[in-house]
């Protein structure tokens, strides 16, 4: 099997729970490198991988091929294009840059320089999600016309972390970050949107940045895709809620991986390594090819996050389809955009 040497840019919570277990147990990836600026907490887990204290460093001296760009967004694109430019294919954390511009930039370069750039949207690969897109998939609802994605959280004090809670700071806010997967979601779901209305504010207070968001897309045929997230929810909602003309599909999130992975559990590689949900998480109430009315309670399949870099190592040596490829998930990015600047006119805006 060819062997990928990889280098990762942040050791914090990114780098131990949603990258580096993946990188380790997928016998296609090598970890050969890892930045910590002042700690060496990775030679207990990964003590082959050389550590370096500067990304600058690791680029520039590090045996690697493939970079893991997973520090905060405000140096996304200074990293990613100097990663570029050192002839180093790119993973990026979402929601890749803090704009549109500097997105496009990197897109253009890596093209130029014939390397690939993807987006890490996990969130494709969650239990919950994966049950939504095969639902759709089998065409049970009919024709589609109401939609409610959310993620909501309850958390009420500021975190410590000032990348994300720093108003005057662009990319900060839910909005870039949960907001970047169930936009994500939305448009991998329906496509892009004509028109947008969106409500975006911090619940804390004007000192931090946006921790509530609702947003509102407009399809053809009058199809409505509402995106909604809150840091002041302790009592979940159903996380997905799909109306069409022949029925309802209702969809908890029940996607554990972040959980267990942050408990210290070991993905595997080949083979599922969630368990089955014991219980049901979703209802499907639709009328069947005779008219008649039945309701299911179902039950979802587990996730898992090793399908992403399973995809990547399959794009670097068979050619296969790359996820989440970065001219793709600009898309997303101008839907954020677009729903900072409707919130502020407090007006609907045309995406086209």
């Amino acid at each position: 099997m060819q062997l990928i040497k990889v280098g990762l840019c942040a050791f914090g919570m990114s780098g131990k729970v949603f990258h580096a277990p993946f990188l380790k147990e997928h016998p296609g990836f090598f970890m050969s490198a890892i930045v910590e600026r002042s700690k060496e907490e990775s030679k207990i887990q990964y003590p082959d991988a050389v550590i370096y204290h500067s990304v600058e460093e690791m680029i520039e001296s590090a045996d690697i091929e493939l970079v893991v760009v997973n520090t905060p967004v405000q140096t996304h694109f200074d990293y990613v294009k100097m990663a570029l430019e050192a002839g180093k294919n790119v993973i990026v954390e979402k929601p890749f840059t803090v704009n549109v511009s500097e997105a496009q930039e990197l897109v253009n370069l890596a093209e130029s320089k014939n390397l690939f750039l993807s987006v890490y949207q996990n969130r494709r690969f969650d239990r919950d999600y994966l049950q939504v897109q095969k639902v759709l998939d089998e065409g049970k609802l009919g024709n589609v016309r109401e939609v409610e994605i959310r993620f909501d959280r309850f958390r009420t004090e500021p975190s410590t972390k000032e990348h994300k809670e720093n108003p005057e700071l662009n990319g900060s806010g839910s909005i870039h970050d949960l907001g970047s997967h169930l936009i994500d979601q939305a448009t991998q779901l329906f496509g892009y949107p004509e028109r947008l209305f969106a409500d975006v504010f911090s619940m804390k207070g004007e000192s931090f940045a946006n921790d509530y968001f609702e947003i509102l897309l407009y399809y053809k045929n009058d199809v409505r895709v509402r995106l909604k997230s809150s840091v002041f929810t302790k009592e979940d909602h159903y996380a997905y809620k799909i109306h069409g003309s022949k029925g309802s599909f209702l969809q908890e999130r029940t996607d554990d991986q972040e959980n267990e992975l942050t408990a210290g559990a070991i993905p595997t590689y080949g083979k599922d390594w969630m368990k089955p949900l014991k219980d049901t998480d979703g209802i499907l109430n639709y009328f069947n090819e005779n008219l008649v009315s039945q309701r299911i309670l179902t039950s979802t399949e587990p996730g898992n996050y090793m399908n992403y870099y399973q995809q990547i190592y399959e794009h670097i040596v068979f050619g296969y389809a790359l996820p989440s490829l970065g001219d793709e998930v600009i898309q997303n990015m101008k839907i954020i955009e677009a729903a900072l600047e409707s919130s502020k006119k407090g007006k609907v805006l045309d995406l086209n």
